[in-house]
């Protein structure tokens, strides 16, 4: 099998080397860049299967950078900011980010959140009977969980992060269920910090937004003081 291959973009030079040999010694193929200009030559050359994007980069916004990338490509990003802070979580999921991560991190933390980043999109050994098994159905909607795609009632393919469908698939799976927003971290495997944040706020909100895009009222509900729960009825298969 070819290495998963990651493009790390971050200036500190002394951090980019120890971590791209980090992440080569646990089997990934590294390129790096230390601006965004060097980003966009990497990428033009040849597309990598994951970014992991430092925000704070010299002579470029990185939050524009990271805009850009995410209008242009689909492709997983890791959002690494040396500010820990709930805002910067936050703007991270916004932005719509795969995976948040706080430096000074540790090169095993961040190999756990590539290969966790990575999983999400995987499935390609699914067979056709695994797939059909593997949609469940809801108010129109189809959610495939073999390849991580929502559709809309119209048939309209639905762009979510890695966080969002994990997300959307947590609340399928807890239907008419109440879920504090403790719990809905630990079963959705997102790493939004604490759940005194407003980080998995953003993420619902963000799911409303695209479940109720056809016109219909989405069917996640907010129950006050305790957290949210998926109203509708699922059918699977």
């Amino acid at each position: 099998m070819t290495a998963p291959s990651i493009l790390l973009v971050e200036d500190d030079v002394s951090l980019r080397m120890l971590t791209a040999r980090a992440l080569r010694e646990n089997g990934y193929a590294v390129r790096t860049a230390a601006t965004g200009a060097e980003m966009w030559v990497m990428l033009e050359a040849e597309p990598a299967e994951l970014v992991v994007l430092d925000i704070m980069l010299p002579g470029a916004n990185g939050i524009e950078l990271f805009r850009k990338l995410r209008r242009q490509s689909e492709v997983p990003i890791i959002f690494a900011s040396a500010r820990g802070s709930e805002e910067d979580r936050v703007l991270g999921l916004e932005l719509g980010a795969d995976d948040y991560i706080a430096k000074p991190y540790s090169a095993r933390e961040l190999i756990a959140r590539i290969g966790a980043v990575l999983r999400r999109g995987g499935g390609e050994g699914a067979t056709k009977g695994d797939e059909r098994t593997s949609e469940v159905h809801f108010e129109g909607w189809t959610l495939s969980l073999s390849r991580r795609e929502l559709r809309s009632p119209s048939g309209a393919m639905v762009d979510l992060t890695g966080a969002e469908f994990d997300l959307l698939a947590t609340f399928v799976s807890h239907r008419q269920r109440v879920l504090g927003r403790e719990r809905l971290i630990e079963l959705s495997r997102t790493r939004l910090g604490d759940s005194s944040d407003r980080s998995i706020d953003v993420l619902v909100s963000r799911l409303r937004r695209k479940l109720s895009a056809s016109g219909g009222e989405p069917p996640i509900v907010t129950v006050r003081g305790v957290g949210y729960m998926f109203k509708a009825e699922v059918r699977r298969g």
